[in-house]
């Protein structure tokens, strides 16, 4: 990644709930509504809400969605990677999540030019089966007009690949 402005924290309370930081401020919470489901609500600091909603049978495709309407899609590919659509502000985006390594494990944000925009880190904290993610961004990804929903959208993409590699979906 070459220019990495921003840091962010997403800290899991309780494995259903995870808070998104910056420093000191909450940027937005993403919850899910029980475990081993893919469905959750994002809520940013403003307090506007989201669902995150599987469709298909095998729930092979999650839709964020404010009220009916459609704002961002993703499904796993063969090879592991996640694709994302956005239709924000009517206009169509597309972004690859992609998962590297095992020990050192991380999750990487990429646009259609293949610019890295996000470096996402998983921690395991085992006392309590938690989850922690540091984020860093690129300037590029700072520049994005719906930067916290993609944020929060990539940490449940995250929560999504490690469930469907480990069988607990």
């Amino acid at each position: 990644m070459k220019t990495l402005l921003a840091d962010y924290q997403a800290k899991s309370s309780n494995s259903l709930s995870f808070e998104l930081t910056q420093g000191a401020e909450s940027i937005g919470k993403l919850t899910y509504k029980n475990w081993f489901h893919f469905t959750a609500t994002l809520e940013l600091a403003n307090h506007s809400t989201y669902q995150l909603i599987p469709k298909g049978f095998w729930h092979s495709t999650i839709e964020l969605k404010e009220a009916d309407r459609v704002l961002l899609k993703f499904s796993m590919n063969w090879n592991g990677s996640i694709a994302l659509k956005t239709y924000f502000n009517d206009m169509e985006n597309e972004y690859l999540l992609k998962h590297r390594g095992v020990f050192n494990e991380s999750f990487l944000l990429i646009d259609q030019e293949e610019t890295e925009l996000l470096i996402m880190k998983p921690h395991v904290k085992w006392i309590n089966l938690n989850y922690e993610y540091q984020i860093q961004a690129s300037d590029r990804f700072e520049s994005l007009s719906n930067k916290e929903l993609l944020l929060l959208t990539s940490i449940h993409c995250a929560n999504y690949y490690m469930s469907m590699m480990a069988g607990t979906y």
